[in-house]
């Protein structure tokens, strides 16, 4: 699991989080060849002086004569902790390491979360750029160095900025407590709060005293508490607790308190930073703020057999599966599991008959974009760039821009084409949060000659209502990261007639299963397909709690090629389950919750002050599914919630991956009782085969937003090659069939063309595999090699739908 090939500057600021998130870097096996700190400037410096100071270990350190004048005022910088900074300059004796320290220069000039970096020289330089020319010089000086550390946890803010610059540096970002409040324990049965974090640090030896607090509750009389102790935990949330909190609270990540390292494990800490109390004054700056301004301090030497003794470094590492999917896990591996399905409705009641009239022009765009025939004969980057020149015409011609596209799904000839495409396909964004990504090999079944297809889709108008973006690309405990032009997801509003509802709709990237720590593949196993199936789901479901997805629209699993059919059923139906299983049903969920019972963080006082139930909603509370925006009917049969389930089998995927999963959407902000699952049993199609459809219907103020998922099965007397009868007219005749069925008696029409397809190339022939069927024009197809149900039949045909109807 270690990566032994990384060399880590690590970003320090004096504080928990930043020499906690080293620890882990040292427990990973990497090596640690800096440390790095941003300081606030000195009044009155000299210009001539160089702006980086570097601090070798075998410098003498500060003594009380030579201490600097304690600054009166912290900076309280956005980006930054500088409360002890003059502390700082004793961690290079203290630990070994050389440090290099920089004033920091400008102000928060960008304030959005998400940091932009433009290269204007006539614009004011934002604080964060004193980070680049810091660790250029460290760099310089370390040019082995290849990866950054820092401390973020919650701060998407602070996490942006330190991965725009060590990007920009060609350094991997590490995050390793990134949602660390929300990972499971390191053991299934340990039960954990957001103040774990704080017991983590004591169990590893590090000595963390509040320097400064700044929250109704924390008052001087805190200053000085070894927060990284139980009896420091508990008087941090006691105090809290008076006042409520609010998500990281206890952890100081809204700035409630500041801390300082004084000690740590003989792995990292050579000696011990000791600061008298008559050393440590208090400075009142009102509204609640205190801090202490350091006079003199001085290092300790530690007992010869703690130095010597490195194998005491004790770091929790949580654990791999949250209780959840552990429980999942462990259900795949049990013989003779009931997967019979409940019987669903095939009714609607959320459709009202004032509601019959369909919107007919789409809320997105949904292009299908490959290269110019005359360019097959060239290069896959070639094709790509002939891709990208198509794309930004389309978008020149609509009005809109490149950053407003919501998801790509890329189909690719040769998997191991991906990073020559990334050079190519990222030239499109300049902006942070780029769309979300599928990425598969199709092989062969593209046509003859192309080695890409883009399916693109965008708001036919982003002016009405915000785009959001989750980009991470630290790699963290939390799920994998995103290096390169796409993120983890992207969130638009629904709209009707251009307006948007309340309704959002959440476009999460493939997820293929890396451990997230090392951003590796699982070892190979026995049970390598439910080891790779249940990482990657779980992959997609963090990503879909955190973005505040309340249900999914219906998912695919893509799978590599398998050797046969019959392995490629097995796997498939181990998917199927497996996203069965990830549902659950309310009881399940309140059973394997992590963390505190919601009784205990309501009247136990060990956990009240963790209770967020009156502040801002976090991704900590959301729940997935949300079982309360199902109608009364179906809470009794929970199954009858489960959205439909497919697996493909493709060529390949990325990393070698066995399984990719890709949810067509999430959907978010739905009212309570708003949403039902309606199933439409086969309908007999003239023929070899029969359909079966599912409609996610969500009803909105004025509208009914319909997701449909049709599939078509062929009998397996069918003749290879292709199902003669079956054509796009077919489907859109077997679609508006399905619609009318919902509501009885209420006669609708729609825009009957679906927006993505999958196709067996096998069973459906080639003129559906690559370019569509009938006179509707192409159709955004998947080929596959072989496409099954939830019930493990062979499918010909999947395809996705969505309208909107709206009280006429």
């Amino acid at each position: 699991m270690s990566d032994g090939r990384l060399n880590v500057i690590a970003l320090i600021s004096g504080g928990k989080d930043s020499f906690y998130s080293l620890l882990h870097c040292l427990h990973h096996g990497y090596r640690v060849v800096a440390l790095a700190n941003l300081h606030p400037p000195r009044h009155h410096a000299d210009d001539a002086s160089p702006q980086v100071q570097v601090i070798h270990p075998d410098q003498p350190g500060l003594s009380a004569e030579s201490w600097p004048c304690a600054d009166k005022e912290d900076l309280n910088s956005f980006m930054y902790q500088t409360v002890g900074h003059q502390v700082i300059p004793l961690y290079a004796a203290a630990t070994g390491l050389s440090l290099y320290r920089r004033p920091i220069t400008g102000s928060a000039v960008r304030h959005e979360r998400d940091y932009q970096y433009t290269a204007d020289a006539q614009s004011p330089q934002d604080e964060t750029e004193s980070m680049l020319e810091l660790l250029r010089v460290v760099g310089s000086h370390h040019p082995e160095a290849n990866a950054l550390c820092s401390g973020a946890i919650l701060s998407t803010y602070q996490r942006t900025r330190v991965e725009s610059v060590a990007l920009r540096l060609g350094l991997v970002p590490l995050a390793f407590l990134w949602k660390y409040p929300v990972l499971p324990a390191a053991f299934p049965s340990a039960l954990t709060d957001e103040a774990q974090l704080l017991r983590d640090m004591a169990a590893a030896g590090l000595d963390a005293r509040i320097i400064k607090v700044a929250s109704a509750g924390l008052d001087e009389r805190h200053l000085w508490e070894r927060v990284s102790s139980q009896p420091g935990v508990d008087r941090i949330k006691a105090a809290l607790r008076k006042f409520g909190a609010a998500e990281g609270a206890a952890l100081g990540e809204g700035g409630e308190f500041e801390t300082l390292v004084v000690d740590g494990p003989s792995s990292l800490f050579k000696k011990r930073v000791l600061i008298a109390q008559q050393d440590r004054i208090v400075v009142s700056e009102g509204g609640g703020t205190n801090w202490l301004a350091i006079q003199s301090a001085h290092l300790e030497d530690k007992p010869e057999q703690d130095v010597n003794g490195h194998a005491n470094l004790s770091v929790r590492e949580p654990g791999l599966l949250d209780a959840r999917f552990l429980q999942v896990s462990k259900s795949l591996a049990m013989a003779g599991c009931d997967d019979t399905e409940q019987d669903g409705f095939d009714t609607a009641t959320l459709i009202e008959p004032s509601q019959v009239s369909p919107v007919t022009s789409p809320d997105s765009f949904h292009w299908t974009v490959l290269a110019d025939a005359q360019a097959s004969a060239s290069s896959v980057q070639d094709q790509t760039a002939d891709v990208v020149r198509k794309v930004r015409i389309l978008l020149s011609t609509n009005g809109l821009d490149p950053g407003q596209i919501t998801s790509v799904v890329i189909l690719l000839r040769e998997i191991s084409d991906f990073p020559k495409v990334n050079l190519e396909y990222g030239k499109l964004f300049e902006r942070p949060n780029p769309p979300s990504r599928v990425t598969i090999s199709s092989g062969n079944l593209l046509p003859e000659g192309c080695k890409i297809i883009a399916h693109v889709t965008i708001p036919v108008s982003a002016t009405v209502a915000p785009r959001n973006g989750l980009h991470v690309q630290s790699r963290s405990y939390w799920a994998p990261a995103n290096i390169g032009p796409y993120s983890q997801a992207v969130d638009t509003a629904v709209t009707l007639n251009g307006e948007p509802t309340s309704v959002r709709a959440v476009l999460i990237a493939g997820q293929i299963p890396l451990i997230p720590a090392s951003m590796v593949l699982p070892s190979s196993s026995e049970n390598c397909s439910q080891e790779q199936i249940v990482l990657s789901l779980q992959h997609l479901w963090r990503i879909g709690i955190e973005m505040g997805v309340q249900c999914w629209v219906s998912t695919v699993a893509y799978l590599s090629r398998q050797e046969t059919d019959a392995t490629a059923k097995e796997t498939a139906e181990l998917a199927v389950r497996a996203w069965k299983l990830a549902h659950g049903s309310p009881a399940d969920i309140e059973e394997l919750d992590d963390g505190p019972d919601p009784w205990d963080l309501k009247y136990n006082p060990k956990y009240q002050s963790l209770d967020v139930s009156g502040a801002e909603s976090s991704s900590s509370q959301n729940r997935l599914p949300d079982w309360s925006i199902f109608t009364p009917r179906q809470w009794d049969r929970p199954a009858s919630c489960i959205p439909p389930a497919f697996v493909v089998e493709v060529e390949s995927l990325p990393r070698q991956s066995l399984v990719e999963w890709h949810a067509h959407a999430g959907l978010k902000n739905i009212e309570q009782g708003s949403a039902e699952l309606i199933s439409i049993p086969s309908s007999a199609f003239p023929g070899d085969g029969s359909w079966r459809s599912w409609h996610l219907v969500v009803k909105t103020p004025g509208a009914a937003l319909v997701y449909t998922t049709m599939a078509f099965h062929i009998k397996d007397s069918a003749p290879m090659g292709g199902s003669p009868g079956m054509t796009q007219e077919s489907l859109v005749s077997a679609f508006e069939e399905s619609l009318a069925r919902l509501q009885p008696g209420v006669e609708l029409s729609s825009n009957a063309r679906p927006y993505l397809a999958y196709v067996d190339a096998s069973r459906m022939g080639e003129t559906w595999s690559t370019r569509g069927a009938g006179d509707l024009g192409p159709l955004a197809v998947v080929p596959c090699r072989s496409l099954w149900c939830q019930s493990g039949m062979r499918l010909g045909l999947v395809a996705l739908h969505k309208t909107v109807l709206y009280n006429g």
